[in-house]
């Protein structure tokens, strides 16, 4: 990533947010830790991620609460959950709530790199999307005025 992304790791285990941090840093990643949902909770406030990693159990919330309040607060962020409980339903209502994806405990870090590396150039070229069609929009608008100059009403 050439603009350096910024990731919220979320979890009550200080030794996996460690882990996650050294190994997200290293790829040059801005990386901020929470132990709970109320940390994870202010630093969304106060900052602007583009990815989160959340433990689906945490000590104060749900994981899946925390989803509710990112999308008021960051909607564009990519939202990961971390479990090491996983279910079917965990799964479904994780996505059905707006995760963008899951991953299980114990994680492998290559796969948890492969899955946030996707994200993120998606998350990039949506961005690159929306411009390219309001720049398209525009031009059109343009071209459609300057023909109506033609069209004057006699």
């Amino acid at each position: 990533m050439g603009d350096m992304a910024r990731i919220l790791v979320v979890d009550d285990d200080e030794s996996i947010r460690t882990v996650f941090r050294v190994n997200l840093e290293r790829q040059g990643y801005f990386v901020d830790t929470a132990e709970d949902g109320e940390g994870a909770t202010q630093l969304i406030r106060d900052g602007d991620y583009n990815l989160a990693l959340i433990d689906i159990r945490l000590p104060d919330m749900d994981g899946i609460e925390l989803l509710n309040v990112i999308d008021e607060e960051l909607p564009e962020m990519i939202k990961i959950i971390v479990t090491g409980f996983p279910t079917l339903q965990n799964a479904i209502e994780a996505v059905n709530r707006g995760a963008d994806g899951y991953i299980l405990k114990p994680v492998k870090i290559e796969t948890l790199l492969e899955m946030i590396e996707a994200h993120l150039s998606r998350q990039e070229s949506e961005k690159y999307g929306e411009d390219r069609v309001s720049d398209y929009i525009d031009a059109r608008a343009r071209e459609l005025k300057n023909q109506m100059k033609f069209y004057e009403p006699i």
